[in-house]
């Protein structure tokens, strides 16, 4: 229908159906001449109210909102044709209305008016300002983060980089190839370990986890989390260091322990073997018959074979120095530590027990380290029994399955018991007089690195038991004899 064909009152109605607010002022005056229906809704009152209202009757009592602030609004639709504003209504029950609100400057046929259109905003402003304040606690939060966000497209462009990522990695991340800054050479896809950093800076380990992120249509691709872990890697690097030098400690003391047991043992066969010769030439040059000749040099031959069954059994010992973790049986460690702990218990006049059990005890373990940790609680216990009256010298070294069904050894004494003192195992405890504590922190260390247990406590009916576990191996060995060499 062409507009010519609209009457008058066809026209009202049309603006009595709008959901906007409409009021219309004077242009002059800017007096209120009529309202549409959703504007009286709104205000609460009949146009016939509102015509007589002046700006402080109808709108919020703010300096913002006054009569004069309200007029040069209305001047500039005036003068310019079309001026916006917000503007806070207040309706006929006092009901504050925040608007959103345009003045228009139409010439009708009558006269100039202003027609002023306005809408309810204060839902709207309310979900701006929680989307504003989320928005904010949002960026503080990211910017706040250990950890740096960035999101990869296919091709390794970073299609976002949060504040956190951009001071971890020194900035420029946005639209960059993320290539550039991955020092490895390896893009994440999954969790693990990275080397990251921007051109030119030093490069620092990251933790990283992936994943892929879809938003509507502007952000897709991978996701990756990242946080400096640099200093725990350093850490453990540290700690390999410091592991490597008590392995080499633990060495150090087994061949510390095995050169005493040469110098001590090696010296009485070779001693002897040499006045066996000596005695045999003398006969040979008193003109002695062949008899007694090869009886002397028989048992030179017996001694010096026999010093060299000890450096066949410290060869054999001091070769497993340098071999990795097997698997091995429990009592098989111990039997090839009792020559070297019973050589200290001679020298101490002390009786040395040793208890094992029939049955293998499969451990995976290094040897040699498991072994030293066997002779220093077994010499620790000896040289505590060489304190005591001679009819109490007694050690014990004992292995049983333990009720975990663990590998278990016990090394029981019968002295004062065991110390009060809760740092036994932490390097700084001991009782010799020439001692240096290292020992016992060097088993504990030993232990716990083969996942097993060290302790110490009272033996019955006195003295003191020190006791560690291994984990059994999951692969049985065949059973061996337990006698003792």
């Amino acid at each position: 229908m062409p507009a010519d064909d609209l009457a008058p009152a066809d026209f009202r109605e049309l603006a009595q159906a709008l959901k906007y607010c409409v009021l219309l002022h004077d242009a002059r005056t800017f007096e209120i001449l009529w309202a549409n229906r959703a504007a009286c809704r709104l205000l609460g009152r009949t146009v016939d109210e509102l015509k007589p209202l002046k700006a402080p009757d109808m709108s919020k009592n703010a300096r913002q909102y006054s009569r004069e602030l309200g007029h040069s609004w209305l001047r500039q639709a005036v003068e310019h044709g079309v001026s916006a504003t917000e503007w806070c209504y207040r309706a006929k029950d006092g009901e504050e209305i925040l608007t959103e609100a345009i003045a228009i400057r139409v010439e009708l046929s009558a006269r100039a008016v202003v027609m002023v259109q306005f809408r309810d905003i204060a839902e709207e402003k309310a979900v701006r300002r929680d989307l504003f304040r989320t928005e904010s606690r949002l960026r503080a939060f990211l910017s706040g983060l250990a950890e740096g966000i960035v999101v990869l497209d296919e091709g390794h462009r970073v299609l976002f980089a949060s504040e956190s990522a951009n001071r971890l990695l020194g900035g420029g991340l946005q639209g960059a190839e993320f290539t550039a800054y991955c020092r490895d050479g390896a893009i994440p896809e999954r969790e693990g370990r990275y080397r990251f950093a921007a051109p030119g800076r030093e490069s620092r380990w990251y933790a990283a986890t992936c994943q892929h992120i879809e938003i509507e249509s502007d952000l897709r691709g991978r996701m990756v989390l990242f946080y400096d872990i640099t200093d725990r890697v350093h850490a453990e690097e540290q700690h390999r260091r410091d592991t490597q030098h008590l392995d080499h400690l633990a060495r150090y003391n087994a061949m510390g322990d095995m050169a005493m047991a040469i110098a001590h043992e090696v010296s009485q066969p070779l001693a002897a073997a040499y006045n066996f010769v000596e005695g045999a030439r003398g006969r040979l040059g008193q003109g002695s018959g062949d008899e007694s000749v090869a009886w002397g040099l028989d048992n030179a031959v017996r001694q010096i074979e026999r010093a060299r069954s000890i450096l066949g059994s410290l060869r054999g010992y001091v070769g497993r120095l340098e071999e990795s973790a097997q698997l091995t049986d429990l009592n098989t460690v111990v039997r090839d530590c009792a020559y070297f702990i019973g050589l200290r218990a001679q020298e101490h006049a002390v009786d040395v027990d040793f208890d094992l059990t029939t049955e293998p005890l499969p451990v995976v373990c290094e040897h040699v380290l498991i072994g030293q940790v066997v002779m220093n609680l077994a010499f620790n216990a000896v040289d505590e029994m060489a304190r005591c009256p001679r009819p109490e010298r007694q050690v014990e070294v004992v292995t049983r399955r333990a009720a975990d069904g663990g590998a278990e050894l016990s090394v029981r004494d019968r002295g004062p018991g065991p110390p009060p003192d809760e740092r036994i195992f932490d390097g700084v405890f001991t009782h010799k007089a020439n001692g240096s504590g290292i020992g016992l922190a060097l088993s504990h260390r030993i232990v716990t690195r083969h996942g097993g247990r060290i302790d110490v406590h009272p033996n019955e009916p006195r003295g003191a038991v020190f006791r560690f576990t291994l984990p059994t191996a999951q692969h049985p060995l065949n059973p061996r004899r337990t006698e003792l060499p």
